[in-house]
């Protein structure tokens, strides 16, 4: 068989899950990452130091499987530009980097952990793909409300840099607020309900100024989840038919409504039915 029907084979059973082959070989990577990501974990645990060196040639020793099924990919696609530059090639790519980057800068080797990213061709190989694409659903609610929670944020930080300013001038560094940025990131902790407690006003003003911002950060808490959830719902919902209501003119309605859901009235002008003609016993009868 020649090089071509070979790269045609290799390239099956590398980009594609139909075959046994094909699942296999998914299944084999899926397990790698796997490994890969538990290797990571360990070797920031300082209980486990002494394995350090067995770590590092465990995750060296996959960063050349990865970077060589990523060389791989690359040779076999048909349009090798095309898988670069898509999604998975640039997570299979970012999974080999950091090792690399390691080189330079060592702490670096715990981003390794994006491979896990790679995980999601488990939705592939477990035939799970109806499953991923109801995320659709999630961008376009995302994409929707893009502007509403922009404007949101703005509002937000406006509100956190008057707060941090006014209880930097009640409280002042005397009582740990040292300056203006260390108090927004108070304002901040406090807005969002966290609260660390590692600043704390001590003057009753700075006390009252501190209630004032708790409450306000229960009540805008709700605001971006409404929003987002608003337009979910509306993402969710099936293509609406555009027909004006000849008598309220109401312009949209449901897949297969034929009344108006304001007024009741038809959407749709009825056709009289014809008369059936008499038959030729009628007629002469």
């Amino acid at each position: 068989m020649d090089k071509k029907s070979w790269r045609e084979r290799l390239y099956i059973i590398v980009f594609f899950s139909d075959t046994p082959a094909g699942r296999h070989f998914d299944i084999a990577l899926l397990v790698a990452i796997f490994a890969s990501l538990v290797v990571v974990m360990f070797d920031s645990l300082q209980s486990y130091d002494h394995y350090s060196g067995l770590f590092q040639a465990i995750e060296w020793g996959l960063t050349a499987l990865f970077a060589a099924e990523y060389l791989l990919r690359i040779s076999i696609h048909p349009q090798p530009s095309r898988y670069v530059f898509s999604f998975y090639g640039a997570i299979d790519l970012l999974a080999v980097l950091p090792a690399f980057l390691a080189l330079l800068f060592p702490p670096a080797q715990y981003l390794l952990i994006i491979r896990i990213v790679r995980m999601l061709r488990v939705f592939r190989v477990l035939k799970l793909l109806p499953y991923l694409s109801q995320a659709n659903f999630l961008l376009v609610a995302l994409r929707g409300s893009r502007q509403k929670i922009i404007v949101f944020l703005f509002s937000v930080s406006t509100l956190v840099i008057i707060f941090g300013t006014l209880l930097y001038v009640i409280e002042g560094p005397e009582h740990g607020f040292s300056s203006i940025p260390a108090s927004i990131y108070w304002a901040v902790v406090t807005l969002t309900t966290v609260g660390y407690g590692d600043m704390t006003p001590k003057t009753p003003l700075g006390q009252g100024l501190a209630t004032l911002v708790m409450i306000t950060g229960y009540s805008v808490i709700a605001v971006p989840t409404g929003i987002f959830t608003a337009e979910l719902a509306s993402a969710m919902q099936p293509e609406r038919l555009q027909q004006s209501c000849p008598n309220c003119r109401k312009g949209y309605h449901e897949p297969d409504a034929t009344y108006c859901s304001r007024c009741g009235s038809a959407l749709f002008p009825h056709r009289p039915e014809p008369i059936p003609e008499a038959s030729e016993e009628k007629q002469h009868g």
